[in-house]
């Protein structure tokens, strides 16, 4: 089932038209309707990816909801004349999820990072929502030999909402693969959501969020790890931005574009 947003293409990778408020209130929708939906987020690194990787490319095409975590994503959309209603990051959403999931009654199940991590981000989490209800939780460190066994774990949980917390192009393409096995309404990427919640990483300062810099606060606390992604992934994506646009200009100044507009 589509999600009830508008889906548009960035620098050719689809993003659904959909606010923070949309989301929620879409996530909570489809729990309660027992609608299975795997949510994906797209920022700038996942649109490279998304070129370079058909395994990852033909699950991003299949997400039931794909949003927009990433300023450079909003401001092409801007730029193209199709804006978004702004930036979904996958951790404000995994914590607005978290905060539903206490106030209706969801199951949450978490999924993934080491153990140390995901106990200390539930704990933390059910100490912040004290009727929060975890169906349950394991580290992300499994082969893929056991997925059949956890797939029937967590569908015994009887989870609603399911958050992974592990790299990509790993939990998008776990999440396609199992989604139908789970049981649960929503899967849900999170990425580092569960290190940053147990205070292994630190998140940004909300000015560096707003301009768009997470990305270089991030490249600051692992310098080592992180700076031949940025510097490959945003230089492609800014490579991939220009065609895009070229592209759209050039559709738009083509003689059957400006035939049908007369």
């Amino acid at each position: 089932m589509r999600p009830i947003t508008e889906r548009i293409r960035i620098a050719g990778c689809p993003v659904d038209s959909c606010s923070m408020d949309g989301a929620v209130a879409e996530l909570c929708r489809r729990i309660e309707s027992r609608i299975p939906t795997h949510v994906v987020f797209v920022n700038a690194a996942k649109v490279v990816q998304y070129h370079r990787d058909p395994v990852l490319r033909d699950v991003l095409e299949r997400a039931d909801v794909l949003l927009a975590d990433g300023l450079p994503i909003v401001w092409l959309s801007r730029i193209k004349g199709t804006p978004l209603p702004g930036r979904v990051a996958g951790v404000d959403l995994m914590e607005r999820m978290v905060a539903a999931a206490e106030q209706r009654g969801y199951r949450v199940f978490f999924l993934g990072a080491r153990a140390d991590v995901v106990g200390k981000a539930v704990s933390d989490f059910q100490a912040r929502y004290p009727r929060l209800i975890v169906a349950g939780y394991r580290d992300g460190y499994f082969q893929q030999s056991e997925e059949g066994h956890l797939s029937a774990q967590i569908r015994a949980s009887k989870a609603d909402l399911v958050l992974i917390a592990m790299s990509t192009p790993r939990k998008e393409i776990w999440g396609a693969r199992n989604l139908e096995n789970l049981g649960a309404g929503v899967c849900q990427g999170v990425g580092g959501g569960f290190d940053m919640i147990a205070g292994v990483t630190k998140r940004a300062p909300r000015w560096m969020q707003r301009v768009g810099l997470e990305w270089c606060y991030r490249l600051m606390q692992e310098p080592r790890r992180m700076w031949k992604r940025y510097a490959f992934s945003n230089s492609v994506f800014l490579l991939l931005a220009v065609r895009d646009l070229f592209s759209g200009f050039r559709e738009r100044e083509s003689p059957a574009a400006q035939v049908s507009s007369d």
